[in-house]
């Protein structure tokens, strides 16, 4: 108990120093409670991405991002890598054939011992320009006595906050992926990378998987049980390693960095970071491992965006509680 009491800590130091940079408005236990009111209270799990599946991989950093960042993450050296692969919400069980995200959380461990995280969606945007209109979004989404959700009101909240269409449109005309390992996977947010001079570049980052993207059939998504992409990926593992390619979107001096839910424009300059390789999955390896994207290596640095902001405090009280058996 007294090493999981030291690791927490540890572990929340990020978050309570972003805490005091977000606005008393929303908090991260706004998020929370709201999970628990849409999915029920599942104790000892993840309150947000509940249902997922932990990996084992390495990752082997390209020379193109060099230049942009000094991190120890773009060393040359061989890094190995923690995944978790996952369904959005905090229902445990949650229908992996549902129009929902997906997602990914990844953990390297530096060789100067330091750790950079990562965490993404099957999105490109999030649905919510701030947290404030996020929240209000779930509220919408929320049952009432009978059970039942009240729909025309979540369309008219829709219509009143535009920045929460983006990611509905694209969930609407993108099928879910048959499996995790073919499946594109978002940063969403703005970071900046750092150069030995101190000179900045802004990025969003991505996750390509290198066998190409594979979503599942109208008739799949009707016919297939609601468990099954864990299943796939363990299926897969065992007669070969899974291998994405870790890329960079670089903006220009305009694009935005404080609203996840605007599309930067397609003509941005790519490069490669580098090549994930995912050897084994299953385990328990990820299971008390924090995923906060604001934890990251010297020579990255987060943006301003507030949703970004708020992460660091919603993961670790979900950490704790998950830690605590709550």
């Amino acid at each position: 108990m007294i090493s999981k009491l030291k690791k927490l800590s540890i572990l929340l130091l990020p978050a309570i120093m972003q805490s005091q940079m977000v606005s008393a408005e929303v908090q991260g236990n706004d998020f929370i409670q709201v999970f628990e009111q849409l999915s029920g209270k599942h104790l000892g799990v993840r309150k947000g991405h509940a249902k997922g599946v932990c990996a084992l991989g390495d990752f082997i950093p390209s020379q193109e991002a060099m230049p942009y960042s000094s991190s120890r993450l773009f060393s040359g050296q061989k890094i190995k890598a923690n995944i978790r692969f996952s369904m959005a919400g905090g229902n445990p069980f949650a229908d992996e054939t549902a129009r929902s995200p997906r997602g990914v959380g990844i953990q390297f461990s530096l060789p100067d011992g330091s750790i950079h995280n990562i965490a993404g969606l099957t999105t490109p945007v999030f649905p919510g320009k701030d947290p404030q209109t996020f929240l209000g979004l779930l509220k919408t989404l929320v049952p009432n006595e009978q059970g039942k959700v009240d729909f025309a009101k979540v369309s008219q909240y829709r219509q009143d906050h535009p920045s929460t269409q983006a990611q509905f449109n694209w969930l609407r005309t993108h099928n879910p992926p048959s499996s995790y390992s073919r499946a594109q996977y978002f940063g969403i947010h703005a970071f900046y990378f750092v150069d030995e001079a101190g000179h900045k570049t802004k990025f969003k980052w991505r996750l390509v998987p290198v066998a190409g993207e594979l979503p599942l059939t109208s008739k799949q998504m009707e016919q297939l049980p609601p468990t099954f992409l864990a299943d796939n990926l363990k299926q897969e593992l065992i007669t070969d390693s899974v291998q994405f390619e870790l890329q960079a979107i670089i903006g220009h001096d305009d694009d935005v960095t404080d609203d996840p839910s605007l599309f930067w424009p397609k003509d941005r300059l790519i490069i490669s970071l580098g090549l994930l390789t995912i050897n084994q999955s299953g385990d328990s390896s990820c299971d008390e491992i924090n995923y906060d994207p604001n934890v990251l290596s010297k020579g990255v640095e987060p943006s301003d965006d507030p949703v970004l902001k708020l992460r660091s405090t919603a993961y670790a009280i979900s950490f704790g509680k998950r830690l605590s058996g709550n």
